[in-house]
Protein backbone atom coordinates (compact mmCIF):
# COMPACT_ATOMS: atom_id res chain seq x y z
CA UNK A 1 0.00 0.00 0.00
CA UNK A 2 1.39 3.63 -1.05
CA UNK A 3 0.54 6.05 1.57
CA UNK A 4 0.74 9.82 0.94
CA UNK A 5 2.22 11.60 4.25
CA UNK A 6 0.93 15.32 4.27
CA UNK A 7 2.97 18.06 6.58
CA UNK A 8 0.83 21.44 5.82
CA UNK A 9 2.58 25.17 6.67
CA UNK A 10 2.02 28.12 7.01
CA UNK A 11 4.14 28.56 3.97
CA UNK A 12 5.43 25.11 3.70
CA UNK A 13 4.42 21.45 2.15
CA UNK A 14 6.42 18.61 3.58
CA UNK A 15 5.58 15.34 1.82
CA UNK A 16 6.73 11.72 1.52
CA UNK A 17 5.56 8.30 -0.20
CA UNK A 18 5.97 5.46 1.13
CA UNK A 19 5.04 1.78 1.40
CA UNK A 20 4.74 1.00 5.39
CA UNK A 21 3.60 -2.74 4.55
CA UNK A 22 7.22 -2.94 2.91
CA UNK A 23 8.74 -0.32 5.53
CA UNK A 24 10.03 1.47 2.58
CA UNK A 25 10.43 5.63 1.64
CA UNK A 26 9.75 6.17 -2.20
CA UNK A 27 10.42 9.79 -1.85
CA UNK A 28 10.18 12.49 -0.17
CA UNK A 29 10.39 16.50 -0.19
CA UNK A 30 10.04 20.07 0.72
CA UNK A 31 8.43 22.79 -0.77
CA UNK A 32 9.30 25.96 1.08
CA UNK A 33 8.45 29.72 0.77
CA UNK A 34 5.09 29.30 -0.84
CA UNK A 35 3.37 32.35 -1.80
CA UNK A 36 6.99 33.87 -3.23
CA UNK A 37 8.21 34.06 -6.89
CA UNK A 38 11.60 32.07 -5.35
CA UNK A 39 10.16 29.04 -3.67
CA UNK A 40 12.27 26.46 -2.92
CA UNK A 41 11.51 22.83 -4.04
CA UNK A 42 13.21 19.55 -3.25
CA UNK A 43 13.13 15.85 -4.18
CA UNK A 44 14.60 13.31 -2.62
CA UNK A 45 14.91 9.87 -4.21
CA UNK A 46 16.50 6.78 -4.32
CA UNK A 47 19.86 8.61 -2.33
CA UNK A 48 19.64 11.61 -4.96
CA UNK A 49 18.09 15.06 -3.88
CA UNK A 50 17.28 17.53 -6.50
CA UNK A 51 16.17 21.17 -5.94
CA UNK A 52 15.20 24.19 -7.76
CA UNK A 53 13.43 27.16 -7.18
CA UNK A 54 9.92 28.26 -8.88
CA UNK A 55 6.86 30.41 -8.73
CA UNK A 56 4.51 28.98 -6.24
CA UNK A 57 1.36 31.55 -5.57
CA UNK A 58 -0.41 29.34 -2.91
CA UNK A 59 -0.38 25.81 -1.75
CA UNK A 60 -3.21 24.97 -4.19
CA UNK A 61 -0.12 25.09 -6.49
CA UNK A 62 1.89 23.34 -3.99
CA UNK A 63 0.49 20.54 -4.25
CA UNK A 64 0.12 20.12 -7.95
CA UNK A 65 4.14 20.89 -7.89
CA UNK A 66 4.12 17.70 -5.75
CA UNK A 67 1.93 15.49 -7.72
CA UNK A 68 3.99 16.22 -10.76
CA UNK A 69 7.32 15.77 -9.04
CA UNK A 70 5.84 12.54 -7.83
CA UNK A 71 4.53 10.96 -11.21
CA UNK A 72 6.88 13.17 -13.73
CA UNK A 73 8.64 11.48 -16.88
CA UNK A 74 12.05 13.01 -15.13
CA UNK A 75 11.77 12.49 -11.53
CA UNK A 76 8.90 10.48 -10.53
CA UNK A 77 8.56 7.16 -8.86
CA UNK A 78 5.11 6.20 -9.74
CA UNK A 79 3.35 6.40 -12.51
CA UNK A 80 0.08 8.13 -11.54
CA UNK A 81 -1.20 9.62 -8.89
CA UNK A 82 -3.53 7.06 -9.17
CA UNK A 83 -1.23 4.73 -7.45
CA UNK A 84 -1.52 6.57 -3.90
CA UNK A 85 -3.76 4.32 -1.88
CA UNK A 86 -3.89 6.53 0.86
CA UNK A 87 -3.49 10.14 2.17
CA UNK A 88 -2.22 10.83 5.72
CA UNK A 89 -2.48 14.84 7.57
CA UNK A 90 -0.71 15.98 10.53
CA UNK A 91 -3.10 17.45 12.24
CA UNK A 92 -2.09 19.92 15.25
CA UNK A 93 -4.92 19.96 17.54
CA UNK A 94 -7.87 17.53 17.83
CA UNK A 95 -9.18 18.99 21.85
CA UNK A 96 -9.79 16.42 23.97
CA UNK A 97 -12.24 14.88 21.05
CA UNK A 98 -9.76 12.51 19.55
CA UNK A 99 -7.41 10.25 21.59
CA UNK A 100 -5.95 8.87 18.58
CA UNK A 101 -5.85 9.01 14.53
CA UNK A 102 -9.30 9.02 12.53
CA UNK A 103 -9.96 9.10 9.03
CA UNK A 104 -11.06 12.33 8.00
CA UNK A 105 -14.90 12.09 7.78
CA UNK A 106 -17.27 15.38 7.19
CA UNK A 107 -17.32 15.21 10.83
CA UNK A 108 -13.83 15.22 11.48
CA UNK A 109 -13.22 17.87 9.37
CA UNK A 110 -16.00 20.30 11.39
CA UNK A 111 -14.82 19.26 14.38
CA UNK A 112 -10.78 20.23 13.10
CA UNK A 113 -12.74 23.52 11.97
CA UNK A 114 -13.94 23.90 15.87
CA UNK A 115 -10.17 24.03 17.40
CA UNK A 116 -9.24 26.35 15.13
CA UNK A 117 -9.70 28.75 18.27
CA UNK A 118 -7.33 26.94 20.36
CA UNK A 119 -4.69 26.42 17.22
CA UNK A 120 -5.29 29.65 15.33
CA UNK A 121 -1.68 29.22 13.24
CA UNK A 122 -1.63 25.55 12.57
CA UNK A 123 -5.46 24.20 12.39
CA UNK A 124 -6.49 26.45 10.05
CA UNK A 125 -3.86 25.76 7.41
CA UNK A 126 -3.87 21.91 8.29
CA UNK A 127 -7.79 21.94 6.92
CA UNK A 128 -6.58 23.84 3.63
CA UNK A 129 -4.14 20.97 2.95
CA UNK A 130 -6.62 18.63 4.02
CA UNK A 131 -9.05 20.16 1.74
CA UNK A 132 -6.89 20.56 -1.57
CA UNK A 133 -5.57 16.73 -1.08
CA UNK A 134 -9.17 15.47 -0.70
CA UNK A 135 -10.03 17.46 -4.35
CA UNK A 136 -6.65 16.20 -6.06
CA UNK A 137 -6.30 12.56 -4.58
CA UNK A 138 -10.45 12.30 -4.48
CA UNK A 139 -12.27 8.40 -3.55
CA UNK A 140 -9.47 6.83 -0.98
CA UNK A 141 -9.21 7.48 2.61
CA UNK A 142 -7.53 10.59 4.08
CA UNK A 143 -6.43 10.41 7.78
CA UNK A 144 -5.77 12.65 10.57
CA UNK A 145 -2.84 12.16 13.10
CA UNK A 146 -3.34 14.92 15.78
CA UNK A 147 -0.06 15.83 17.66
CA UNK A 148 -2.46 16.36 20.91
CA UNK A 149 -3.55 12.65 20.57
CA UNK A 150 -0.84 10.73 22.49
CA UNK A 151 -1.03 13.28 25.45
CA UNK A 152 -4.91 12.38 26.02
CA UNK A 153 -3.62 9.47 27.94
CA UNK A 154 -2.73 12.03 30.97
CA UNK A 155 -4.88 12.40 34.28
CA UNK A 156 -7.53 14.71 35.14
CA UNK A 157 -4.17 15.99 38.01
CA UNK A 158 -1.97 16.32 35.15
CA UNK A 159 -3.89 18.45 32.52
CA UNK A 160 -6.71 20.80 35.00
CA UNK A 161 -5.55 24.03 35.93
CA UNK A 162 -6.22 25.54 39.11
CA UNK A 163 -8.89 27.54 37.83
CA UNK A 164 -12.87 27.38 38.40
CA UNK A 165 -13.82 24.51 37.25
CA UNK A 166 -16.51 25.52 34.74
CA UNK A 167 -13.98 27.19 32.79
CA UNK A 168 -12.83 23.93 31.67
CA UNK A 169 -16.20 22.54 30.93
CA UNK A 170 -17.67 25.79 29.50
CA UNK A 171 -14.43 26.66 27.41
CA UNK A 172 -11.94 23.51 27.43
CA UNK A 173 -9.27 25.09 28.93
CA UNK A 174 -6.63 22.70 29.98
CA UNK A 175 -3.54 21.29 29.51
CA UNK A 176 -3.37 19.70 25.74
CA UNK A 177 0.39 18.72 24.94
CA UNK A 178 1.97 18.81 21.62
CA UNK A 179 4.94 16.89 19.80
CA UNK A 180 2.83 14.39 20.75
CA UNK A 181 3.69 12.52 17.30
CA UNK A 182 7.43 12.75 18.22
CA UNK A 183 7.38 11.86 21.60
CA UNK A 184 4.68 8.25 20.76
CA UNK A 185 7.75 7.92 18.13
CA UNK A 186 10.84 8.48 19.98
CA UNK A 187 9.76 6.61 22.97
CA UNK A 188 8.66 3.29 20.95
CA UNK A 189 12.28 3.90 18.81
CA UNK A 190 13.90 3.86 22.17
CA UNK A 191 12.70 0.59 23.91
CA UNK A 192 13.34 -1.20 20.74
CA UNK A 193 16.94 0.00 20.49
CA UNK A 194 17.42 -0.79 24.76
CA UNK A 195 15.57 -3.95 24.38
CA UNK A 196 13.26 -2.42 27.43
CA UNK A 197 9.99 -3.90 27.38
CA UNK A 198 7.63 -0.72 26.34
CA UNK A 199 4.53 -1.60 29.01
CA UNK A 200 7.14 -1.35 31.87
CA UNK A 201 9.22 1.55 30.68
CA UNK A 202 9.42 4.59 32.27
CA UNK A 203 11.03 7.31 30.33
CA UNK A 204 11.19 11.25 29.80
CA UNK A 205 11.60 11.92 26.27
CA UNK A 206 13.03 15.57 25.31
CA UNK A 207 12.02 17.04 22.08
CA UNK A 208 14.05 20.37 21.92
CA UNK A 209 14.62 22.25 18.74
CA UNK A 210 13.18 25.82 18.50
CA UNK A 211 10.17 24.61 19.82
CA UNK A 212 10.57 22.05 22.84
CA UNK A 213 8.82 19.71 25.11
CA UNK A 214 8.98 17.35 27.41
CA UNK A 215 7.04 14.47 28.60
CA UNK A 216 7.06 12.04 31.10
CA UNK A 217 6.16 8.41 29.13
CA UNK A 218 4.69 5.92 31.94
CA UNK A 219 4.50 2.09 30.23
CA UNK A 220 4.49 3.59 26.78
CA UNK A 221 1.07 6.42 27.84
CA UNK A 222 2.20 10.22 27.93
CA UNK A 223 1.65 11.06 31.70
CA UNK A 224 2.32 14.57 31.57
CA UNK A 225 4.27 17.42 29.22
CA UNK A 226 5.29 20.53 29.43
CA UNK A 227 3.71 22.63 26.66
CA UNK A 228 -0.19 23.38 28.01
CA UNK A 229 -3.40 24.83 26.63
CA UNK A 230 -0.79 26.22 23.42
CA UNK A 231 2.66 25.99 23.25
CA UNK A 232 3.92 28.72 25.04
CA UNK A 233 3.97 27.22 28.44
CA UNK A 234 6.90 24.61 29.64
CA UNK A 235 10.82 24.94 28.55
CA UNK A 236 12.46 27.83 27.63
CA UNK A 237 12.29 27.91 23.32
CA UNK A 238 13.84 29.51 20.71
CA UNK A 239 11.67 32.43 20.79
CA UNK A 240 8.64 31.42 23.39
CA UNK A 241 8.96 32.36 26.61
CA UNK A 242 7.64 28.63 28.21
CA UNK A 243 6.67 29.17 31.98
CA UNK A 244 6.42 32.80 33.65
CA UNK A 245 4.03 34.57 36.15
CA UNK A 246 0.42 35.28 34.51
CA UNK A 247 0.68 38.55 36.56
CA UNK A 248 3.49 39.54 34.46
CA UNK A 249 1.00 40.24 31.33
CA UNK A 250 -1.41 42.19 33.59
CA UNK A 251 1.55 44.44 34.86
CA UNK A 252 2.82 45.13 31.24
CA UNK A 253 -0.88 45.83 30.54
CA UNK A 254 -2.52 47.79 33.21
CA UNK A 255 1.16 49.49 34.67
CA UNK A 256 2.86 49.80 31.66
CA UNK A 257 0.81 50.41 28.88
CA UNK A 258 1.38 47.94 26.19
CA UNK A 259 -1.44 46.35 24.36
CA UNK A 260 -2.15 42.30 24.73
CA UNK A 261 -1.33 41.90 21.40
CA UNK A 262 2.13 43.26 21.58
CA UNK A 263 2.32 40.93 24.60
CA UNK A 264 1.64 38.10 22.92
CA UNK A 265 3.85 38.51 20.29
CA UNK A 266 7.01 39.22 22.92
CA UNK A 267 5.92 35.96 24.48
CA UNK A 268 5.60 33.84 21.54
CA UNK A 269 8.41 35.37 18.75
CA UNK A 270 10.71 38.11 21.05
CA UNK A 271 11.40 35.76 24.16
CA UNK A 272 13.08 32.28 24.71
CA UNK A 273 16.74 32.03 23.93
CA UNK A 274 16.28 34.97 21.48
CA UNK A 275 15.30 37.16 24.03
CA UNK A 276 17.57 36.82 26.49
CA UNK A 277 20.78 36.62 24.26
CA UNK A 278 19.94 39.61 22.47
CA UNK A 279 21.69 37.47 19.75
CA UNK A 280 19.19 34.69 17.49
CA UNK A 281 16.89 31.75 18.33
CA UNK A 282 19.33 29.55 16.76
CA UNK A 283 21.41 27.14 19.32
CA UNK A 284 24.11 26.94 17.10
CA UNK A 285 24.63 30.67 16.63
CA UNK A 286 24.31 31.57 20.48
CA UNK A 287 26.69 28.39 21.29
CA UNK A 288 29.45 30.28 18.83
CA UNK A 289 28.97 33.55 20.80
CA UNK A 290 28.96 32.30 24.35
CA UNK A 291 32.41 30.65 23.26
CA UNK A 292 33.39 33.78 22.52
CA UNK A 293 32.69 35.11 25.87
CA UNK A 294 29.31 36.73 25.31
CA UNK A 295 27.90 36.51 28.36
CA UNK A 296 24.08 37.22 27.77
CA UNK A 297 24.93 34.29 24.96
CA UNK A 298 25.48 31.64 27.74
CA UNK A 299 23.08 32.95 30.29
CA UNK A 300 20.59 32.46 27.44
CA UNK A 301 21.65 28.27 27.43
CA UNK A 302 22.16 28.15 31.18
CA UNK A 303 18.59 29.04 31.41
CA UNK A 304 17.86 26.68 28.95
CA UNK A 305 19.29 24.04 30.54
CA UNK A 306 18.18 24.90 34.00
CA UNK A 307 14.67 24.81 32.92
CA UNK A 308 15.05 21.27 30.67
CA UNK A 309 16.53 19.76 33.65
CA UNK A 310 14.26 21.19 36.41
CA UNK A 311 11.49 19.32 34.06
CA UNK A 312 13.53 16.11 34.05
CA UNK A 313 13.62 16.08 37.73
CA UNK A 314 9.98 16.81 38.15
CA UNK A 315 8.82 14.07 35.98
CA UNK A 316 11.37 11.59 37.63
CA UNK A 317 9.05 12.38 41.06
CA UNK A 318 6.21 11.20 39.37
CA UNK A 319 7.39 8.33 37.15
CA UNK A 320 8.69 7.12 40.83
CA UNK A 321 12.16 6.51 39.03
CA UNK A 322 13.30 6.35 35.79
CA UNK A 323 14.81 4.00 32.88
CA UNK A 324 15.90 6.08 29.63
CA UNK A 325 15.57 9.80 29.19
CA UNK A 326 15.68 10.75 25.55
CA UNK A 327 16.79 13.52 23.33
CA UNK A 328 15.34 14.22 19.69
CA UNK A 329 14.58 17.18 17.79
CA UNK A 330 16.92 19.55 16.08
CA UNK A 331 19.45 20.36 19.32
CA UNK A 332 18.05 17.07 21.14
CA UNK A 333 19.85 15.03 18.19
CA UNK A 334 22.84 17.77 17.16
CA UNK A 335 24.18 19.79 20.46
CA UNK A 336 26.50 17.77 22.59
CA UNK A 337 27.42 20.70 24.18
CA UNK A 338 23.68 21.34 25.35
CA UNK A 339 22.73 17.56 26.13
CA UNK A 340 26.19 18.19 28.42
CA UNK A 341 24.95 21.01 30.45
CA UNK A 342 21.50 19.60 30.93
CA UNK A 343 22.68 16.25 32.35
CA UNK A 344 25.44 17.95 34.54
CA UNK A 345 25.05 17.56 38.10
CA UNK A 346 21.98 14.49 37.27
CA UNK A 347 24.37 11.46 38.67
CA UNK A 348 22.80 11.57 41.86
CA UNK A 349 19.55 10.55 40.18
CA UNK A 350 21.87 8.15 37.72
CA UNK A 351 21.59 10.09 34.75
CA UNK A 352 25.53 9.82 33.35
CA UNK A 353 26.59 10.61 29.60
CA UNK A 354 29.84 9.52 28.19
CA UNK A 355 31.55 12.29 27.00
CA UNK A 356 33.19 11.00 24.01
CA UNK A 357 29.90 8.86 22.63
CA UNK A 358 28.07 12.19 23.34
CA UNK A 359 30.70 14.07 21.68
CA UNK A 360 30.17 12.01 18.73
CA UNK A 361 26.41 11.57 18.55
CA UNK A 362 25.27 13.50 15.97
CA UNK A 363 21.85 13.37 14.53
CA UNK A 364 21.79 9.33 14.92
CA UNK A 365 20.44 6.26 17.22
CA UNK A 366 23.11 5.98 19.83
CA UNK A 367 23.63 5.52 23.42
CA UNK A 368 25.57 8.12 24.98
CA UNK A 369 25.56 6.96 28.43
CA UNK A 370 28.25 4.90 30.47
CA UNK A 371 28.23 1.01 30.41
CA UNK A 372 26.21 0.05 33.11
CA UNK A 373 24.59 3.01 33.82
CA UNK A 374 21.17 3.04 35.90
CA UNK A 375 19.37 5.35 33.68
CA UNK A 376 19.70 4.91 29.53
CA UNK A 377 20.47 8.38 27.83
CA UNK A 378 19.93 7.70 24.46
CA UNK A 379 19.49 10.28 20.99
CA UNK A 380 17.06 9.00 18.52
CA UNK A 381 16.14 11.01 15.78
CA UNK A 382 12.50 11.78 15.12
CA UNK A 383 10.58 10.74 12.39
CA UNK A 384 6.84 11.84 12.67
CA UNK A 385 6.05 11.19 8.77
CA UNK A 386 6.84 7.47 9.70
CA UNK A 387 4.33 7.67 12.68
CA UNK A 388 2.02 9.27 10.09
CA UNK A 389 2.67 6.46 7.69
CA UNK A 390 1.64 3.96 9.70
CA UNK A 391 -1.40 5.29 11.52
CA UNK A 392 -2.69 6.12 7.55
CA UNK A 393 -1.68 2.47 6.87
CA UNK A 394 -3.49 1.12 9.62
CA UNK A 395 -6.84 3.05 9.55
CA UNK A 396 -6.76 2.58 5.49
CA UNK A 397 -6.59 -1.36 5.89
CA UNK A 398 -9.13 -1.62 8.46
CA UNK A 399 -11.26 0.20 6.22
CA UNK A 400 -10.55 -2.37 3.33
CA UNK A 401 -11.62 -5.63 5.74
Amino acid sequence: MKVLTINTGSSSLKYRLSDPSEETVLASGLIERIGTDSSAVTLESAGMTTSHELEIPDHRRAFKVMIDLLTGPDSGVIGGIDEVDAVGHRVVHGGDRFYESAEITDEVQEAIREFQDLAPLHNPINLLGIEIAKELLPGIPHVAVFDTAFHQSMPETAYLYAIPYRMYRENRIRKYGFHGTSHRYVSRRAASLLDLPLKRARMVTCHLGNGCSVAAVDGGRSIDTSMGFTPLEGLVMGTRSGDLDPSIVFFLVNKRGYRLAEVEDILNRKSGILGISGISNDVKTVLEAAKGGDNRASLALEIFAYRVKKYIGAYIAILEGLDCLVFTAGIGERSPDLRRMICDDLGHLGIRLDPDLNQRCVAEEMVISPEGSGVKVVVVPTDEEEVIAQETYRIASEERE
